[in-house]
């Protein structure tokens, strides 16, 4: 019913124009200060659109930033990675979990994703010639969801695959703290108990000391379980020096005798916070501190008024241990929508359409590699 009644809206919108509204688009004008002054307007803010995650992951200078303005303010925002394989005028213009468009504590603002689509569609499809991909921030289901695919259905959506589905459990954060731990899986909340009982103690923090810590005992684990993984360490590392400190990640760590047992690395911007690392070390195995940490995440999440945490991916078949332990929390299971794609160039349809093709075909041979911009960009990253 929500979904029907936020279409209707949708509809309702677009045939009632606002004559009195002056819009404006500048594009790459902002600085990174001005960028980051601009991502807590909204509440749809996260880690994946601040100008640090992307100087880092995918280089400063192949980042473009669009801010779209109504009568002056700013009313939606969009930070973009654009990729060129070669010299020739075709690529990629690629967005992740944007565009913004929530300002805080406001509803959401249907004429500024509708507007803000056809300026995307206009900068980087018409003038640039890119094929434009938009990862959304929006769960299938979701009013932000019928919001999206409104303001976005003249783009072409990609079929679902396993490269480009974040499937993950989302909890609601709204419930008292105790009826979200009353919540909890009888068996999850038993081993926060245990957990309680161990005499365990928890720092929290943002800096250096606090991650170098945490990335002590990931490389230890990382030893232990010999499993594959993307995550680059020093990476995370690069991103949160870049940060502002007050969008730095929050680092907690959990010792049992003065010793390091387990850490926790999250990102909290506008109303929702992701759970991005963690970690045990080899003398922490039965001290249960993962457990403590997230609730310890939890109850600071609620304090300041975060109303959602995703808790960071789910894969049940690929990794079954690590989605048994998110299960116990009783969050949503819930799917990103697939990206939004349009491309108005034949020559960048055509070759990125063959390189997507190829690329899934060759995935995982050893010694068959795209470049890295490319593969990245492919693959939604």
């Amino acid at each position: 019913m929500l979904i029907d009644q936020t279409a209707a809206v949708c509809e309702d919108v677009l045939r009632t124009p606002m004559p009195d509204a002056v819009w404006q688009v500048e594009v790459d004008r902002a600085t990174p200060a001005e960028w980051s002054q601009m991502l807590d307007l909204f509440d749809d803010a996260s880690l994946y659109q601040t100008w640090s995650y992307g100087a880092v992951r995918w280089g400063k200078e192949n980042l473009s930033h669009l801010v779209l303005k109504r009568n002056n303010e700013v009313v939606a925002i969009a930070q973009l990675r654009i990729v060129r394989p070669t010299k020739l005028k075709f690529g990629i213009a690629y967005l992740r979990w944007g565009p913004l468009f929530q300002r805080r504590g406001g509803e959401l603002d249907i004429q500024a994703i509708q507007r803000m689509a056809r300026s995307l569609e206009a900068e980087y499809v018409s003038k640039r010639r890119l094929l434009l991909k938009v990862v959304p921030n929006g769960f299938e289901g979701s009013s932000r969801a019928e919001v999206f695919q409104s303001a976005f259905s003249n783009f072409k959506t990609e079929f679902r695959t396993a490269h480009n589905t974040y499937r993950t459990s989302l909890l609601d954060l709204s419930p008292p703290i105790e009826q979200l731990r009353k919540n909890f899986d009888k068996k999850w909340r038993n081993q926060l108990t245990t957990a309680e009982k161990n005499g365990l103690t928890v720092v929290v923090g943002t800096g250096k000391k606090e991650f170098r810590t945490f990335c002590d005992m990931y490389r230890e684990m990382r030893n232990r379980k010999t499993f594959d993984t993307t995550v680059n360490i020093l990476e995370f590392e690069q991103i949160r020096e870049a940060l502002p400190e007050h969008h730095r990640f929050r680092i907690l760590i959990c010792k049992q005798d003065a010793i390091p047992v387990a850490g926790l690395v999250a990102s909290a911007m506008g109303d929702s916070a992701i759970y991005l690392l963690g970690a045990t070390s080899d003398a922490g195995l039965k001290a249960k501190g993962s457990y403590l940490l997230h609730w310890k995440l939890i109850q600071s999440l609620k304090e300041n008024c975060v109303k959602f945490y995703d808790l960071g991916g789910i894969d049940p078949e690929g990794n079954p241990g690590v989605y048994h332990f998110k299960r116990g929390f009783s969050g949503s299971d819930v799917t990103q929508l697939v990206p939004f794609v349009k491309c108005g160039s034949v020559l960048s349809s055509a070759l990125i359409r063959t390189s997507l093709a190829l690329h899934d075909a060759i995935r995982g041979v050893r010694g068959l590699r795209f470049p890295k911009p490319l593969s990245r960009a492919l693959e939604g990253k």
